[in-house]
């Protein structure tokens, strides 16, 4: 596949999906492979739950989690390839000619931009707890996966919580101030700020962690 733009999760294998990244054409960009950070994350929250064995009271959460990732690992690939959608339009806009149908066009696609990074964020928060339910309750010999698991959504949760500002901020270049950005988005600012949250909530749990999965770094 040379044309980047027909490229997507579903139907690329992994080779043809990263050379379409390292092009320079921004569809797919950092807004996809965040989504693609938080499939694997999802993948690997999947994998664990599948080898870790549960007592009575605990096998419906288990369960539980087992199903809520293998349905994340699909969702987040088709929020990769919508992010991707949604480049192009924010791509094209940029392009325009300068004046009132650019504007529009900047802002819009900003805001449709914004709120499918803060979908894609969204999703990601909701998977923390279940990873840090494994994270205390998984076979020890799998943390080390955890570990990897949390380093994805970190990273999934970075790149939706920059997209959402970055693109909350586009939307001054066609006259508004951020005050009023976030007078009209409040929710997406809102966003923003959970995002935050989550990335403190990751680092606490990966470093509750973390003398079991690096071990030598205790010597």
């Amino acid at each position: 596949m040379n044309d980047s733009e027909s490229v997507t999760t579903q139907l690329s294998t992994v080779d043809e999906w990263t050379r379409a990244l390292a092009e320079s054409t921004g569809s797919p960009g950092g807004g996809a492979g965040t989504g693609v950070m938080l499939s694997i994350a999802a993948s690997l929250t999947s994998m664990v739950a599948g080898y870790t064995e549960a007592d009575d009271d605990q096998r419906e959460q288990l369960t539980g989690i087992h199903s809520r990732a293998n349905e994340l690992r699909q969702v987040a690939l088709q929020l990769a390839d919508d992010d991707a959608s949604a480049s192009n339009a924010f791509g094209a806009a940029f392009r325009l000619d300068p004046g009132p149908e650019r504007d529009e066009a900047i802002h819009q696609a900003s805001v449709d931009a914004a709120k499918a990074s803060a979908v894609l964020g969204e999703r990601a928060i909701d998977a923390i707890e279940d990873l840090g339910w494994l994270a205390s309750n998984c076979n020890a010999a799998l943390i080390a996966d955890v570990v990897v698991g949390f380093g994805a959504l970190r990273a999934a949760i970075a790149g939706a919580r920059t997209n959402v500002s970055f693109d909350l901020a586009s939307l001054t270049s066609a006259g508004s101030t951020l005050e009023k950005v976030r007078e009209q988005h409040p929710g997406l600012w809102n966003t923003v700020s959970r995002l935050s949250d989550a990335l403190n909530r990751i680092d606490e749990l990966t470093a509750g962690v973390d003398k079991k999965a690096a071990p030598t770094e205790a010597l």
